[in-house]
């Protein structure tokens, strides 16, 4: 069972993290379906759609780095396996 806080503060603090909450699983669910859109766009072999999708999820790994929910260095991580990738297809 949840212990719900007396004091005003603690109350607004509680209804601001489940705010941020929402906020962040909507971002990284934004970002985890742009991934698999361009994975998917690679796999398929489709080098125009692949780029298309590349752009938007590079977009969306850096928005994740601004807002502090990925780390900048897995952010780089994603970005160069996304370029291999791309750069891979004939």
């Amino acid at each position: 069972m949840n212990v719900l806080p007396n004091i005003k503060s603690a109350k607004k603090r509680v209804k601001v993290i489940a705010t941020k909450t929402l906020q962040n699983q909507m971002f990284k669910s934004q970002l985890r379906t742009a991934i698999k859109k361009f994975l998917a766009a690679v796999q398929a072999g489709d080098k125009t759609e692949a780029e298309a999708a590349y752009k938007l999820a590079v977009k969306k790994v850096d928005q994740a780095v601004g807002h502090g929910i990925i780390h900048k260095n897995a952010a780089a991580h994603k970005k160069s396996r996304f370029t291999k990738l791309l750069n891979g297809m004939n």
